[in-house]
């Protein structure tokens, strides 16, 4: 008996060329195409009015008051850019062992969320859910007496800095911090 024929996938049984005819059909069927529509800007935010500062280990990357920010919000939705990430430059005199400063509703972060969704709602503005910009230590969590990282502690105060971004007018939290069960609870929470 014999096999069945399986299609034969060679020329002339196959014309590639037919899907190419067409502009829309070679953009559907393209391997990749990287445009502005698919780029988030981050951006670091820092206290006070018309301040720029340049970050030394960054060539062309600066730190941006809020007023600033807006300028290059209004130029990014210009360029077809749709969102940006924001990173906080948090004072030294807003640090502290507890972070408190990452869920504080008039926070730099939340301030900068709010202007910018005030001004360009259309803009997406994505958030960093980490305590390292807001602890006295440096460390991305709570830590105790022996400086050991205090992991569900640490997720608490996760949530509350996440739940005060949203609460702010956040489009996306993204959590970077290493807490085990972080990314359950601040969805649970959300």
């Amino acid at each position: 008996m014999p096999k069945p024929q399986i299609i034969n996938s060679s020329y002339p049984n196959s014309r590639p060329r037919r899907m190419r005819r067409d502009a829309f059909s070679r953009r559907l069927m393209r391997e990749n195409e990287l445009t502005a529509a698919d780029l988030i800007l981050p951006v670091f935010v820092l206290e006070g009015s018309k301040q720029r500062q340049a970050v030394p280990s960054m060539p062309g990357v600066e730190r941006l008051s809020i007023d600033l920010l807006l300028s290059e919000a209004e130029q990014l939705l210009r360029l077809g850019v749709p969102a940006l990430a924001l990173f906080p430059v948090t004072p030294p005199e807003a640090k502290s062992d507890d972070a408190c400063e990452a869920y504080n509703p008039n926070g730099l972060v939340q301030r900068t969320i709010q202007a910018l969704k005030k001004e360009f709602p259309e803009l997406g503005v994505i958030t960093d859910v980490a305590l390292d910009p807001y602890t006295s230590h440096g460390q991305d969590g709570l830590i105790d007496a022996d400086r050991y990282v205090m992991n569900d502690a640490t997720v608490q105060v996760l949530v509350r800095q996440a739940l005060s971004h949203a609460e702010a007018g956040a489009d996306m939290v993204a959590p970077a911090g290493m807490m085990d069960g972080r990314i359950l609870a601040i969805r649970k929470a959300l």
